[in-house]
């Protein structure tokens, strides 16, 4: 069996906190995501729209 490793610090989970290994590497990815640490960049285009939302 493969013991997966928590995706911020690469040690062993733990299961009170899967996918994490520990409370504090589960509260800072939290806070990559509330803080927009994950965005995904958008370019604006020339009419001043971002580029994923001209749709029209």
């Amino acid at each position: 069996m493969t013991r997966s490793t928590c995706p911020l610090c690469d040690t062993p989970t733990s299961a009170e906190h899967a996918p994490f290994c520990s409370r504090g590497c589960r509260d800072r990815d939290l806070l990559q995501w509330l803080g927009d640490g994950y965005r995904i960049p958008v370019k604006d285009d020339e009419n001043g729209l971002d580029s994923i939302d001209s749709a029209d």
